[in-house]
């Protein structure tokens, strides 16, 4: 099993989660199975009793739980069927270690962060990596992309990079790729680099080093602004990647695809034998620049208790998003 590991800096809402889910069809397309889990260090076991204001739509999984809305784009990206034990929360971790402690599974020893919490981690990524997400196949996955929420430096999430920097060391060097999402700024017409800079110090001062940086911007990032990121993060230029504003987020994939992404995550993870070398997107480039073409529009009311928030209903948005592309109309949504 192949893990990559994307984490985020500077601010969140950045799109970890449509770069985690946009990287996943990318390594479909090149014939890879893949799965995703979903890391929310707050101490809620689950979302089904958090407001829609807090953390957009509750997303119900196929076996009853309530889980974070990023799962959701997971499924519908990548058309697998995840299941409640893909959303990790601290509030589920902390549970299962006290429940083993009630027990005494630990034979007596001190319960502590390090080791029994970050092991708990390690055990549960590991455990529904294996978990088959293909219906069609049944098949345990290729690689396994996790997403931590949250940001780099927040006290929540510090048990969860702790488990990984141990669990790179568990499954090897050539089974681990961590990535990082970071904000790159423009003001006074020039793309900052300092947020950047400072987001991926605070990740390796935690024993952590990222392969790949995404580079959230309003326009496309620039060779120099590439340069100078490579220069001070410690990554090769070519894996600083530019995941700059497009038309809709369809284009995303295909964005990833034009700066190799796929032949970068094949080098770092050893999969040259597994991988194609070119990538079959030519049915998600259709799609993706055919919502670009729409003429026509229909509009659709939504009446809610939580309509002013559009996450609060994402999957609503986005169920009809996909029935207006195979009608080839533009959907306007009012609330």
């Amino acid at each position: 099993m192949k893990y990559i590991v994307v984490t985020g800096g500077v601010v969140s809402g950045l799109g970890k989660g449509v770069t985690i889910s946009s990287m996943g069809r990318l390594l479909q397309g090149c014939g890879l199975k893949v799965t995703s889990i979903k890391i929310d260090p707050y101490l809620n076991v689950d979302a089904g009793t958090m407001s829609p204001f807090e953390h957009g739509e509750v997303f119900v999984m196929g076996d009853g739980g309530e889980s974070d809305l990023d799962l959701g784009n997971y499924e519908r990206f990548l058309s697998i069927s995840l299941t409640s034990d893909h959303n990790i929360t601290t509030g589920k971790i902390y549970q299962t270690v006290i429940s083993k402690e009630r027990r005494g599974d630990y034979l007596g020893k001190t319960v502590q962060v390090v080791p029994h919490i970050t092991d708990e981690i390690q055990d549960w990524i590991e455990r529904v990596a294996h978990i088959p997400v293909d219906e069609s196949s049944n098949e345990v996955a290729d690689v396994c992309l996790i997403e931590v929420g949250g940001t780099v430096g927040d006290i929540e999430s510090s048990v969860f990079l702790e488990a990984l920097r141990q669990f790179q060391f568990r499954v090897g060097d050539d089974n681990f790729c961590l990535m990082f999402v970071s904000l790159v700024p423009i003001l006074s017409q020039e793309q900052k680099t300092k947020p950047t800079q400072h987001g991926v110090k605070d990740l390796r001062s935690l024993g952590l080093s990222p392969k790949v940086i995404f580079c959230r911007s309003e326009e496309r990032l620039q060779r120099d602004t590439c340069n100078k990121i490579s220069s001070f993060c410690h990554v090769p230029p070519q894996s600083v990647l530019s995941v700059h504003n497009v038309n809709n987020v369809y284009h995303v994939p295909l964005m990833l695809m034009e700066q190799n992404l796929h032949k970068i995550i094949s080098k770092e993870l050893n999969l040259q034998d597994k991988i194609a070398v070119v990538p079959d997107m030519t049915k998600w480039s259709h799609m993706a620049h055919q919502v670009d073409s729409f003429k026509k529009v229909v509009k659709i009311a939504l009446i809610g208790k939580y309509t002013g928030f559009q996450d609060s209903y994402l999957s609503v948005i986005k169920s009809l998003m996909v029935s207006i592309i195979s009608s080839i109309l533009g959907l306007y949504c009012f609330k």
